[in-house]
Parts: structure tokens; C-alpha cells; sequence
């Protein structure tokens, strides 16, 4: 059933008067209202913050325009006069979703221009769609920001771009550009052109960010007044960014000799923020190295392992792959879709798999693994990825434990916005 909501500050006369006409309407009026302020009344809000308080009981979020402006026990949060009070019940609140692999911000599907192996150039953000139906789908379960980044097809792919998931205008959801850049080290470069073999793949990757690094170089030397102008070249740009420590590469990396290799060449060799994205197949064995250069891991879309082949006493096991980059840890790990391999809706299912199989969650990880630690990841922690005061407003509401498969989605708030409400909207998947 739709939420009912109540004005703060009223008398009790006019409160009575307020919920009997609120009963006849659902949050979809607040959505079309220009309400200042809401108070959404929760019996736990999950804050995830890096490290700070994790959950409230019997929580208040309240919410200023798109910012989130005070987070605490019902008791202690005063509610102004005039304020819009959704209250959830017994459902919880969390932060929006984050996924650093996405596909479908765009027609759906990968988007890839394979005529030279190394395209640092090519940005997704042309392709973005906004309002897209994949992306409406995801929203309806709590993702409210992605990373779009092109295919696999090459070694480097192009630019990725952050985005928020809701009904927005291109501008509206651009978080920042570039969001990454996207480089794939796994079997599917090998399958364009001339058949090209890793080692071959790791020279192009080389040979790449050697001429990045000195074209950021040259220009930080001109900024810094040492130095001529030097010429611009679109294909070598993201490099400033790169090596200005302002967006990260996102590696299409599985399996273990690959995994060690975007740690050692990206981050060792060249100092790049990088970070983990696939990361199976025994990938899990480098995360002790992770750990020491500060990579984390995003994992997915394949969140189980079938250990078959190997020890007596692991043959037919399943493991969380997750699970096991925490077990080697500590270090950080998030969940990702790789939509639509995996459908954008189903992030939060992915985290449940891991926890299905031994992903820990005993402090919370599982839901920090879907919120904070990618946001993090991305560089955008200090707009998203937790319910702390001065952040976007985008939340959550949901039935109970977002771990839980069996809990849905009820609520979704983008910057201030109810952008989904299942008793309006209903159920998109």
C-alpha cells in the first residue's frame, strides 16, 4: 500500500484532517508537490558511512531539497513545521545502490569500436539514453547510480561515465565524466583481429600509458609555467585525469595472472588508481597484493566459484569469490553487475549470493559492498554512497534486510525525488 504522510508542527485536529486525506494518495503527490523538506520515519536506517555510525533504530532521515540534512534516532531530529513526514513503518531505509559495471546506460548492450586495439578516446557518455527502460528497471530496485563504460572488445576500450539512474535530462544525471577508464585484460581481445595473445595485450596496454603519462607530464609542467604549450591530442586527454588522481581505470581482469597484472603494471608501475572489476577464477589469490597496493575489488557479474578439479576436499564446493578476496583481506569489496549480463535490477542479489556463500556480513559489508565502498572506488563518496548529512538524497526504502532476496523494494528517492513508489509505479521486474 501506498505510504501515508503527515505535516509536522499541526495541531491535532489538523493532523487527524491530513492522514484522512492522505489516505486517499501515496507518495506520488509528494513526487509531483515542490516540498521543501521530508522527514522519511523508519524502524532502521542503515547509514554506511566509511567510519562512522552504521545503523540507526527507529531512525529519522531528514531531507532538505537534494541533501540529505540530519540523520538520527526519531527522538532527537527535530522536524520543522511544514515538513512532509513519510513515515515507512517497519520497512528500512538505505542508501542508493552503486554499480561500477554497467552496460545499459545507454541502446543496452556493449558498445565497442574495434578498429585499433587501444581507443582511450572514445567516450560512452554519447551514447547515454536517459530514462532508458534498463536503467527504470534498475532503479526500481535501489541502483541509483552507475558506471556506463563501453565493451571488451579491446584492450582499452574508451571512457566510462557516472550517471544517476534516475529520469533525468543528460546533464541532470552526469555525475562526472570521465568516470573511468575502461581497460580489458580477460579473453576478449584475444578474439579480434589477428588473435592477439596477453603479452602481446600488455604492450599495447604499456606502450599506452607510457605516452599518457608523458602527455599528462607535458602538460603539468606547461600549467606549473615550465615549458611550452604542447599540442593537444584528444587520444592522450584522460591521461591528465589519470595522473591528476581525478577518475580511476576500471579493469575487465579475471583470473589470477590477470588480476596480478592490472595490480603490478597499473597501480605498481604506473601508480594509477585502479581497481578490480571481474576478479574471478582464482583472481582472489592476488589479495593479499591488493591489499598492499590499496586496489580494491569490485566483483562480479560471476559471484560464485565451483572449486571442481582441485583437492580432494574442495572438489564440487561452491564458494562466494567475494568471500574469498575478504578472507585474504582486509581490503575493499563491492558487487557488480555487469549489466545486462546480469540484469541492473539483480545488483542487490548479487551481494546476497555472496553472502549466501560466505561473504561476512556481520558489520554490515554486504550492504557497504553495494553503497560506500564503490563510491568510494569511483572517487564520489563525498556526494554518494551513504545517508550522511551535506549528500545526495538518494535512498532506499525497503522491506527489511537488503540481503534478503525475499525483501523488495517499496521506495526510491534521487536528490530529494521520489522517483519510484511500487504502490504508483508497481513492480517493473
Amino acid at each position: 500500500m501506498a505510504f501515508l504522510s503527515r505535516v509536522a508542527g499541526a495541531s491535532g485536529v489538523q493532523r487527524a484532517a491530513a492522514f484522512v486525506a492522505a489516505a486517499a494518495c501515496s507518495v506520488a503527490v509528494a513526487r509531483a508537490q515542490a516540498v521543501e523538506r521530508v522527514a522519511i520515519v523508519a524502524a532502521k536506517v542503515l547509514v554506511a558511512s566509511w567510519d562512522g555510525e552504521q545503523v540507526v533504530d527507529r531512525g529519522v532521515v531528514l531531507v532538505n531539497g537534494a541533501k540529505v540534512e540530519a540523520v538520527g534516532p526519531a527522538g532527537s531530529i527535530p522536524i520543522p513545521a511544514g515538513t512532509r513526514v513519510i513515515d515507512v513503518g517497519e520497512r528500512w531505509v538505505m542508501p542508493g545502490m552503486v554499480d561500477l559495471h554497467s552496460h545499459v546506460g545507454g541502446p543496452g548492450g556493449d558498445i565497442n569500436d574495434m578498429v585499433f586495439q587501444c581507443n582511450p578516446e572514445l567516450r560512452a557518455s554519447s551514447a547515454v539514453v536517459p530514462s532508458n527502460r534498463l536503467l527504470d528497471r534498475g532503479l526500481s530496485a535501489g541502483v541509483t547510480t552507475v558506471l556506463f563504460i563501453p565493451g571488451s572488445g579491446t584492450n582499452i576500450g574508451g571512457q566510462g561515465i557516472l550517471v544517476k539512474t534516475s529520469p533525468q535530462t543528460f546533464d541532470e544525471m552526469r555525475i562526472r565524466e570521465p568516470g573511468s577508464l575502461k581497460i580489458a585484460q580477460g579473453d576478449n581481445p584475444t578474439r579480434w583481429g589477428y588473435g592477439m595473445g596477453r603479452m602481446l595485450m600488455n604492450h599495447h596496454i604499456r606502450d599506452t600509458l607510457e605516452k599518457g603519462r608523458a602527455y599528462a607530464a607535458a602538460w603539468e609542467r606547461y600549467e606549473q609555467g615550465d615549458g611550452v604549450e604542447p599540442a593537444k591530442q584528444l587520444e592522450l586527454e584522460v591521461f591528465r585525469d589519470l595522473f591528476g588522481h581525478r577518475t580511476q581505470i576500471s579493469t575487465h581482469t579475471q583470473m589470477y595472472r590477470l588480476v596480478l597484472s592490472t595490480i603490478s603494471l597499473m597501480r605498481g608501475e604506473f601508480g594509477l588508481d585502479v581497481y578490480i572489476d571481474h576478479g574471478e577464477w582464482a583472481g582472489y589469490v592476488a589479495a593479499p597484493l591488493a591489499v598492499q597496493m590499496g586496489v580494491p575489488a569490485i566483483v562480479g557479474p560471476r559471484e560464485i566459484d565451483a572449486l571442481t578439479g582441485r583437492t580432494p576436499d574442495t572438489e564440487g564446493k561452491v564458494i562466494s569469490v567475494s568471500a574469498e578476496y575478504q578472507r585474504r583481506g582486509p581490503m575493499q569489496v563491492g558487487f557488480n553487475t555487469d549489466a545486462p549480463i546480469v540484469p541492473q535490477e539483480e545488483l542487490f542479489l548479487q551481494a546476497s549470493m555472496g553472502v549466501r556463500y560466505g561473504f561476512e556480513n556481520d558489520a554490515m559489508e554486504a550492504v557497504r559492498g553495494l553503497t560506500i565502498v564503490p563510491a568510494r572506488t569511483a572517487g564520489i563518496a563525498d556526494r554518494v554512497g551513504s545517508l550522511e548529512v551535506g549528500k545526495d538524497a538518494d535512498l532506499v526504502v525497503i522491506g527489511g534486510d537488503p540481503t534478503d532476496a525475499r525483501n523488495g523494494v517499496e521506495l526510491v528517492m534521487v536528490e530529494g525525488h521520489v522517483v519510484y513508489d511500487v504502490a504508483v509505479d508497481g513492480r517493473r521486474f
